[in-house]
């Protein structure tokens, strides 16, 4: 059950994790630039948690939502695709960071407590 878990949780995070820092308030982009769905691949690179996930994930005004009540993601997509994002599931959490173009993206993820790391590549559906 637990590998079960490391995974889900290492796909969503992956999906949109990648790079540290916060996104200044002014920088959120214009409500629609980033918005659908987005398929993302998440790969474990360190630790013991499952790799080739695919999640989908949402983006509605720039926010990031997670579709699934599973787990609780939430983050933010700046005017230049830069991507924030913090996962959580019970007490395992993980943030990723990285960037959005128009139709693709890709970025690091890192476990709250550094169990785990890899990287992530996203996809826009239906463009």
């Amino acid at each position: 059950m637990t590998k079960l878990w490391r995974s889900i949780f290492a796909i969503t995070v992956t999906v949109l994790l990648a790079t540290a820092g916060s996104v200044p308030s002014n920088a959120v982009a214009r409500a629609g630039a980033y918005d659908g769905e987005w398929s993302v691949i998440i790969q474990t690179l360190r630790g013991d948690c499952a790799s080739g996930i695919r999640v989908a994930v949402l983006i509605n005004g720039n926010r990031i939502l997670s579709p699934d009540s599973s787990y609780a993601a939430r983050g933010v997509v700046a005017s230049n695709g830069t991507v924030r994002v913090f996962v959580s599931r019970g007490d395992q959490s993980a943030t990723g960071s990285g960037r959005l173009t128009r139709d693709g993206g890709s970025g690091r993820w890192r476990t709250i407590k550094g169990e785990c790391s890899g990287q992530w590549a996203a996809e826009r559906r239906g463009i």
